[in-house]
């Protein structure tokens, strides 16, 4: 059973990547609000490159299994990578993606550590770096 719900969590997640990495393309607007301003790259390629990011590593949490625990570190440095620009987004006062109150921004922000959470837990990935110390010790 515990393993049934971790496969369903990974194919949410991975369906989730894929999807918004998708909408950056589409809903361009709601993306940039997210680049904060001190990224020295063009706001655009910023997006259209997470986007492809995003893509890539949810079709990879299907495609890769014999990867998955990588996979799955990956995409939690996702997670983490894109945090800055959620606190710069908070910050500013930017509005995006339905975000449109300091509350509603401030929120959001206690969302990303689970996110880094169900990435590791899905994809076993604390499990096999636990399994390598013990190995190691």
């Amino acid at each position: 059973m515990h393993e049934r719900a971790r496969t369903a969590a990974r194919w949410v997640l991975a369906a989730f990547l894929v999807f918004a990495g998708s909408a950056h393309f589409w809903n361009l607007a709601d993306f940039q609000a997210q680049v904060p301003p001190w990224i020295p790259v063009d706001v655009d390629v910023v997006v259209w490159l997470s986007g492809v990011v995003e893509i890539v590593l949810g079709l990879a949490l299907l495609l890769l299994p014999r990867h998955r625990a990588l996979v799955g570190w990956l995409v939690a440095g996702l997670f983490v990578a894109v945090f800055p620009g959620n606190v710069a987004q908070y910050v500013e006062g930017r509005d995006a993606f339905g975000l449109d109150t300091d509350a509603a921004r401030l929120t959001r922000l206690f969302f990303q550590p689970l996110l880094v959470a169900w990435a590791l837990w899905c994809t076993g990935a604390w499990q096999a770096l636990r399994a390598r110390r013990s190995v190691a010790s």
